[in-house]
Parts: structure tokens; C-alpha cells; sequence
């Protein structure tokens, strides 16, 4: 930035010295096809010198088109004109008015300007003002390319061109002072010093870069003399906010150090030194790299330490929410290390003395969280151990527990069986073993077992009616492949008598913001008189069998599934049942006398109830025991007097049947839509 503003003095001293070298004869008009110094070429060049007031020299000069290629202008319109004239010291002094059109950010638009040059102090003095922008440089005559410079409020947009010379970012509000040192070499230039921004704003084309609101001081160090350009800086920032690929801060009013060693180069930018030190919630070294287009290609974090809440407030909530972790409440501290580079991860490590965490849908909630972890893709790592007070994944709360780890040859691997409590039950963990470098193919194995989980318990944390009754099962093989877990063998749930078998279980972005759940279902021999009670539908009683294939559920709510509901042994059905049934199915039953008849039974005996629906694309198709014209038999009867329920739509718009069943399972009495 420093480096921008000082080619901008330079260059007016080279137009002014072409000025002064012009013959200095009253109305006199000059012409040049281009003019070309170090560092400067102009083309369709005019001069004009008369006599001036006091004894001095009008002196008028305009240019077609400018070029300053270290300041990244390009066929800049340039009009230079005032008065010259020697004072009582013998100094030439130049006042006069300078504009600029077509350069970045409106620099020097309207700016007046005035030189000093002294031959017996041997240095040429240059301030120019416009608005509250103010910007002074002195430099030594047998050395013009040494100035020493003085800016205050110079606008931050100024800098668009030297910015555009080096990186592909747009800088946009802000004010920028600065006292500096500037060298010209041939091959750029190298400065350096001190400077105070407020409200500075920049933004690159893919957002992945930006900053708003920043403010702080500090001191740089910048060369663009050798290839790659490079900067040291060495700031003390307070407020605003700073976009770093996934690292996104919100910096707080009170100091925070910030110190970098950058190279760049063809659009890319790479930081081999990054420290940032925020006392309450922060501290970190590493590196951090982005290629041309502003990927992220590197992120190496040598050591953090985080203190919450205020860490994740300030610097972890973005990035945390892209990994479906929103409304965090966080506290407690975290120390670590990350390696991440353009072809995956490469290692991490973090170790706790005591934290806390959950998250705002009540996904997951940890409490007491102790130990740490430590893998590499490549070698051994030491072993470590990692235990909670209490967890709790998708609303089900597991007790406390101690695993032990170790990472070898990139995989991170339980050493010894895990039991975790769980609903008055037992999870078993054999064997975890997790790959975090693996891109495709299998990323986790684990096998595990469930012993008498109480469904009751189960129910209530998942917000449904409390259904009785334990679930077990082994999953010798639950495998996490490309970016969904998949699981072999099966969970067996013991309810209502009788047995619930889950197979081909899948789940896809379990923490995204849309998990999807796919899956088929077995029911044997499931006791409907206990179904029929935990539910207030009406009484009913007999076995049901069943099955759910294809089931798929997104963000938790069905989308697909083919079920197939039959009790076909019999049993007896209530009025509330059968009445819930026939609205369910959009059906009736018999009418006339019959009918009539059947209203003086508190209780009907049936010889079976069949019930299907496949769900596709938001509509249900329905069907019973007997499908014909007429319509489809839900409940056909048994004995006197004789029941007979029949349906008769056959396609279901989803949310009208759910609105059916909710209705119907809580007392109420459903609508026909």
C-alpha cells in the first residue's frame, strides 16, 4: 500500500522536473508524441509555458494517457499546471493543481500540489491535498530514488493499482496514515514503516478473501524489487471483521496482534508465517495459502490454543456452521494443531482439560470432554486417551466413558472395547477404526452392539409416544464410505411383543443440514392392543406383520417408502378404530340398515386388516386386502354383526394423510380433505 502512494509522489516530482527542463520562454507551446522515464511513460504529451505573476512561470502540462506500471495505471488521463517561481532562500516553488482521470479508487481527481525544491539542503519537497487527503514526500536530489513519506486519510481505494500489480483483490471503504521510507529499484520497489488504518474493506472475486470495518496500526516491511513480492507485517488490530478462505473473525474492541510473513506471486498469496495473539479467546502459529483464483491450498496450523465462549463468538461460529454445528454454546478450553494442504488432511491433534459443547438443534452435546487425540497420515503417533462426562448424539443421552487411541499409519484406532452406557442400556464399540485422510472410498469401520436399550427412555429423547419395550442388536460392520454411513447386519428392537428388524440402514451428512436416512423394516408379531394403547386411536387387538422397504427420510421426514401393514390372524377392532380407519383411507362403511346396526357395537370382530402405501413424489398410493373397482378392503369382518371397511381413494396427497394420522392419534376426530 505504502508502495503505491510513494510511485504516485515520485512520479508527479519526474513530471515536474520535465517541466522545469522545457525551455522557459513566455508563450511557449510544446508537443511530444510520449515521453518515456524510469518507471513512466507518457503518450500525446503538451506543454505550455508563459509568464507567470511575481516574476514566476505558468507552467501547464497534459497528458493523453499515463502509464506508471509499478502503481498499475494504465492510460491515465494527466493535467498538471500552477506557478513557478524562485522565493527569497533561492528555492524553485511550483503551486499549482494536478488531476488524474480514469485512475483507481478517483486518486487524485482534484488534488492541489506544491514543490520545493533547495539545492543547498539538496532535498525536493512534495505535498499534495485533496479533500482531508494529505500526502507529503521528501527526497534527496543527488538520490531521487530514496523519498521519505508522510500520508494522512489517503483513501484505501488510491491503492487499487499496485494492489491489482500483485493480487487480484478489490479494495474498497477505508483511510490509511502512514510514515514510510521508499526505494526504487529497477525491478520494483522495496518500503517500509508504519501506518494506521480505519475502516479498511477489500474483497477478492470469489469472497473467499475479504475484511470490513478493520481498523489498527502497525509496522511493514514490503518488497516488490525481487520475485516472488513479499511483505512482513506486524499489526495491532481492533475491531472489524477478516475473511481467511474458512477462517472468518470477528475481532473485538480491544487489541489483537497480528504478525505475517507473505509472498505473492501470479495472483497467489502464500503466508509461511501467521500469528495471531486475542488474550481472551485466541492464540495461533501457522501458515495459510491461496492460489490464484483464492482456494484455499494450505492451512497449517503449528499450534492453537482456544479459550471458549469467547473463541467460538470471535473466530469459530462461521466455520463451525459449515459443518452443520449451528448455535453452539461452547466453554472451556481446547489446544492443538492442524495440518491441511491442497491434498487433504495430513494431521491433527487437540487435548482438553474440560469442555462443554452442544449445539442449537440438540445433535450433539458433550459435557466434561478430557484428553485429546493425535493422528498423521503418515507413521506412528503417540497413544492417547479421550473421556466425557456425559453424551449426546441426536437427542439420546449416553453416559460417561473413557476410550483409548492410537494412530498408525494414517489410521486413528480404538485400542480396546469402549462401553458407553446408554438408556438404562449398553453400547458396546469393538473395534473404530477411522482414516480422516481418505478423500474416497472407506473412511471409518466400527463394529458395535446394543444390549437393552429401553425404548420407553428412547422414545421420550426423540419426542415420541413412550413406547415400551428394549431394543438390541449387533452391527458387526457400520462402515462411513465417500460421504454416507452404511451398515451391515442389522438392529433388532423387542416392542409390543413382538420384533422391529432394521436392515440396509444408510445415513448421509449426519451433522449437514439435511441428513439423509434410508432403510427397510421388518414387523413380526407386533401386539396391536399395546400399539393401540400408546396411541389414542381406538382400541384394536391381534398381531400385526409388516414391512417398510425403500425408506428414506430427508432431514428426518419420510420422502419414499413402500409399506405393507397386515394383522391376519383377527381380533377384535373398537368404533373409535374402526371410524379413524375408514377416514385414514378416505373409505366408509356398509350403510343403510347394516350400517345402522353396526353403531349400536362398541366392539366388532374382524378376520384381518391389510393397509398399504407407497410414497412417491409427495402422494401416497394406497391399497388393502382386495383391490377392485369399488375401491380397496381395509378391515374385513368376522361374525355378527359383519364389518366391512372399504377405501376408496387410492391417491393420497402425504401431508393430508399425515394430517389424518396426527389427527387420529391424538383423539381428534380426522377430516376428509
Amino acid at each position: 500500500m505504502r508502495a503505491t502512494s510513494s510511485h504516485l509522489l515520485l512520479g508527479f516530482c519526474l513530471l515536474i522536473g520535465i517541466g522545469w527542463a522545457l525551455p522557459a520562454r513566455a508563450d511557449v507551446l510544446l508537443g511530444a508524441r510520449a515521453i518515456s522515464v524510469p518507471g513512466l511513460r507518457l503518450q500525446g504529451v503538451t506543454t505550455r509555458i508563459s509568464a507567470g505573476a511575481s516574476g514566476g512561470v505558468q507552467w501547464q502540462l497534459h497528458a493523453a494517457q499515463a502509464d506508471v506500471a509499478a502503481m498499475g495505471w494504465h492510460r491515465v488521463g494527466l493535467t498538471v499546471s500552477g506557478n513557478l517561481q524562485r522565493d527569497d532562500r533561492l528555492r524553485w516553488v511550483f503551486d499549482g493543481s494536478a488531476q488524474l482521470t480514469g485512475a483507481p479508487g478517483g486518486a487524485l481527481s482534484d488534488a492541489q500540489v506544491q514543490v520545493v525544491l533547495s539545492a543547498a539542503s539538496n532535498t525536493l519537497l512534495l505535498d499534495i491535498v485533496q479533500g482531508k487527503a494529505q500526502a507529503s514526500a521528501a527526497l534527496p536530489l543527488d538520490q531521487p530514488t530514496h523519498a521519505q513519506i508522510s500520508l494522512k486519510n489517503l483513501p484505501l481505494s488510491w491503492l487499487q493499482g499496485v494492489l491489482a500489480s500483485v493480487w487480484s483483490g478489490r479494495l474498497g471503504s477505508g483511510r490509511l496514515d502512514a510514515e514510510l521510507a521508499l526505494d526504487v529499484r529497477q525491478a520494483g520497489v522495496q518500503s517500509s514503516g508504519q501506518f494506521t488504518l480505519s475502516g479498511a474493506g477489500l474483497d477478492t472475486p470469489t469472497g473467499t478473501l475479504a475484511a470490513q470495518g478493520l481498523s489498527g496500526s502497525g509496522r511493514y516491511s514490503l518488497d516488490k524489487a525481487s520475485e516472488p513480492a513479499s511483505i512482513d507485517l506486524d499489526a495491532t488490530l481492533r475491531g472489524g471483521q477478516l475473511l481467511l478462505g474458512p477462517l472468518f473473525a470477528k475481532l473485538p474492541s480491544h487489541a489483537v496482534q497480528l504478525g505475517l510473513h507473505a509472498q505473492m506471486q501470479h495472483g497467489a498469496i502464500e503466508l509461511s508465517r501467521l500469528r495471531v495473539t486475542d488474550a481472551d479467546a485466541l492464540q495461533l502459529d501457522g501458515a495459510l495459502s491461496f492460489d490464484a483464483k483464492n482456494n484455499l491450498t494450505m492451512l497449517k496450523l503449528e499450534h492453537f490454543h482456544a479459550s471458549f465462549p469467547a473463541a467460538y463468538r470471535r473466530y469459530g461460529e462461521a466455520w463451525l456452521s459449515t459443518l452443520g454445528l449451528r448455535n453452539m454454546s461452547i466453554a472451556g478450553q481446547l489446544s492443538g494443531s492442524l495440518d491441511l494442504r491442497a491434498d487433504g488432511l495430513h494431521s491433527f491433534a487437540f487435548s482438553t482439560d474440560g469442555l462443554d459443547l452442544a449445539d442449537g438443534d440438540g445433535r450433539l452435546a458433550i459435557s466434561g470432554l478430557q484428553g485429546g487425540l493425535d493422528w498423521a497420515a503418515q507413521g506412528d503417533r503417540p497413544a492417547t486417551t479421550l473421556g466425557w462426562r456425559s453424551l449426546q448424539l441426536y437427542w439420546v443421552p449416553n453416559g460417561a466413558a473413557l476410550s483409548h487411541w492410537q494412530s498408525r499409519n494414517g489410521a486413528l484406532s480404538l485400542q480396546q472395547p469402549l462401553q458407553v452406557p446408554v438408556l438404562k442400556g449398553q453400547l458396546q464399540v469393538s473395534a473404530f477404526d477411522w482414516r480422516p485422510a481418505a478423500a474416497k472410498g472407506q473412511r471409518l469401520a466400527t463394529s458395535l452392539v446394543l444390549t437393552g436399550i429401553d425404548m420407553a427412555a428412547f422414545s421420550r429423547a426423540m419426542g415420541w409416544p413412550a413406547f415400551p419395550g428394549t431394543l438390541a442388536g449387533a452391527i458387526p460392520s457400520l462402515r462411513w464410505v465417500d460421504n454416507h454411513f452404511e451398515l451391515q447386519g442389522g438392529l433388532t428392537a423387542n416392542l409390543f411383543g413382538g420384533f422391529v428388524d432394521i436392515t440396509r440402514l444408510s445415513l448421509q451428512q449426519p451433522f449437514g443440514p439435511s441428513p439423509v436416512l434410508s432403510g427397510d423394516m421388518r414387523l413380526q408379531q407386533l401386539d396391536l392392543a399395546a400399539i393401540t394403547s400408546v396411541f389414542d386411536f381406538g382400541s384394536i387387538s391381534g398381531r400385526l406383520d409388516g414391512s417398510i422397504d425403500g425408506l428414506r427420510l430427508v432431514n428426518w421426514s419420510p420422502v419414499a417408502f413402500k409399506a405393507s401393514l397386515l394383522a391376519g390372524s383377527g381380533g377384535r377392532i373398537s368404533q373409535r378404530a374402526v371410524n379413524n380407519l375408514t377416514t385414514v383411507g378416505g373409505g366408509g362403511i356398509a350403510g343403510g340398515l347394516q350400517g345402522m346396526v353396526l353403531k349400536l357395537f362398541k366392539t366388532f370382530g374382524y378376520s384381518r386388516i391389510g393397509l398399504n402405501c407407497t410414497l412417491q413424489g409427495a402422494v401416497c398410493k394406497m391399497s388393502g386386502l382386495n383391490n377392485d373397482s369399488d375401491g380397496y378392503t381395509i378391515v374385513e369382518g368376522s361374525g355378527l354383526p359383519h364389518l366391512q371397511v372399504i377405501g376408496h381413494q387410492t391417491q393420497v396427497d402425504w401431508p393430508t394423510l399425515v394430517t389424518r394420522l396426527t389427527d387420529a392419534i391424538h383423539g381428534a376426530s380426522p377430516v376428509v380433505r
